[in-house]
């Protein structure tokens, strides 16, 4: 059973055919047996193309068919069923085969029949390209990308995830700043500590102080008891400000004094309570201009960018667009009865094409709409309402060429009035050359009244 092609088969089946299995091993597969679900998830490698025989006439029951599914979804395994004519009946095996399998083939059939079958399946899955994404920051499975942009930014994340000092995360709505500073805060010494979020943004100014600081009871009408605000919750790990660019100008003066003296004092209260956290803040503002504009302190804006991460918009990543797509196909896929099995090439395409104002954000709600309400069994730019990707035409260097020159002639034709002399000479060529493009061009008419 050498394997000189480099072609794996996964040969699922209650009972193995040995004649099989040397038929097979001689035609070049590296066949790896297995009996059960749980022994095809055992040897199935997803980031290895492989083609998979499963052998239902073997006798699989219901619930181990139904155990089959989670290990065929794979789109680099390519499947064949085996299957007695009469079972083809069974509406749990039609649906099995027509929603996992590349092809199917009735048994008895010659091992010929059955190799080419399979050889079809293993060509089809290697034309998948699918990238197998693993996290790359953390435990978050959301910090995916492969792009030179994400590959720093995860190199970033992990420097400063090293220190103590304030981050200042920038980018587009969208891009995953939260993200970034869940990560920053689980790979530093505070990750057993708490992740306390705030939105400033989403709270009303008169509310941002006892949100940011808490209060005391009495402290105000309503005030029936302390509370707790974000930052004191926070101690000992981690405060996230997103949106700190929406942060009300008169909040910001507490901000300052709480970042400079490490300590707070509730809304009502007199006591001092030390509190030690690491402020991460982010924003989609251009704070920078913001300073300028008087609508954000400047003092404030060097306490909180110590170091700053940039978040890439998604249009800059490149191929991370697809990986993502993907990724949230495969999270989200369970939202629709059918099986979607992919994207069409004219979707990938759209998606390449198409600007991304709303990051990832709008890629995931995209994606999750066209799971719902595709038809197929592979999501197009339609259902991504997305506009159909049209390949661009393709010129040949002699034509770009030809343009320019046709151009430049045009150009100075019109500034010398059609003197050729004067012509030639900008152009820097003969009057022979001018007049050999001109007429290769189609630039020579009546050349009655045209001046020398």
């Amino acid at each position: 059973m050498a394997n000189d092609t480099g072609r794996t088969l996964i040969y699922a089946s209650r009972k193995h055919n040995d004649g099989l299995l040397s038929f097979l091993g001689e035609h070049g597969w590296q066949v790896l047996p297995a009996k059960s679900a749980s022994d095809v998830n055992r040897i199935l490698n997803p980031g290895t193309t492989s083609a998979a025989l499963i052998d239902l006439a073997s006798g699989y029951s219901d619930r181990e068919m139904g155990a089959f599914e989670s290990c065929m979804q794979p789109a680099t395994v390519g499947w064949v069923a085996a299957t007695n004519p009469e079972q083809l009946t069974t509406k749990s095996i039609r649906r099995l085969i027509r929603d996992y399998c590349f092809d199917y083939v009735s048994v008895p059939c010659t091992n010929d029949q059955l190799a080419h079958s399979i050889g079809h399946a293993w060509g089809m899955a290697s034309l998948s390209d699918v990238p197998i994404i693993t996290p790359q920051v953390g435990g978050d499975q959301e910090m995916v990308g492969t792009c030179e942009a994400m590959q720093q930014l995860f190199r970033t994340i992990r420097k400063v995830a090293n220190t103590d000092a304030p981050v200042f995360i920038s980018g587009e709505s969208g891009t995953g700043k939260e993200l970034s500073a869940v990560a920053i805060h689980e790979r530093s010494s505070r990750a057993k500590g708490p992740f306390v979020a705030i939105n400033c943004g989403a709270i009303p100014p008169h509310l941002m102080q006892s949100e940011l600081f808490g209060y005391e009871r009495g402290a105000f009408t309503g005030a029936n008891a302390r509370k707790i605000g974000r930052v004191e919750a926070a101690n000992g790990g981690t405060l996230l400000l997103d949106e700190i660019g929406d942060l009300p100008i008169e909040s910001q003066a507490s901000l300052l004094r709480f970042l400079q003296q490490g300590a707070i004092e509730r809304l009502g209260g007199h006591e001092v309570i030390p509190v030690n956290v690491r402020i991460i803040s982010a924003t989609h503002v251009d704070l920078e201009e913001a300073v300028k504009e008087g609508r954000f302190r400047m003092d404030l804006f060097h306490r909180l960018c110590v170091l700053r991460v940039d978040e890439p918009p998604l249009r800059a990543r490149g191929q991370d667009i697809e990986i993502l797509a993907h990724h949230i196909l495969q999270r989200f896929k369970g939202d629709n009865h059918r099986k979607i099995r992919g994207f069409t090439q004219c979707a990938v395409q759209a998606m390449y094409e198409y600007g991304w104002p709303g990051n990832v954000r709008e890629l995931i709600n995209r994606v999750r709409r066209a799971i719902v309400m595709a038809d197929g069994r592979m999501i197009s730019a339609k259902d991504l309402d997305l506009l159909p990707w049209v390949p661009t035409l393709v010129r040949t260097l002699e034509e770009i060429r030809a343009e320019a020159e046709r151009t430049a002639i045009e150009q100075a034709l019109l500034r010398h009035c059609h003197r050729l002399t004067d012509v030639a000479a900008e152009l820097g060529i003969s009057r022979i050359t001018l007049y050999r493009l001109m007429c290769r061009y189609g630039m020579r008419g009546d050349e009655s009244g045209v001046p020398a």
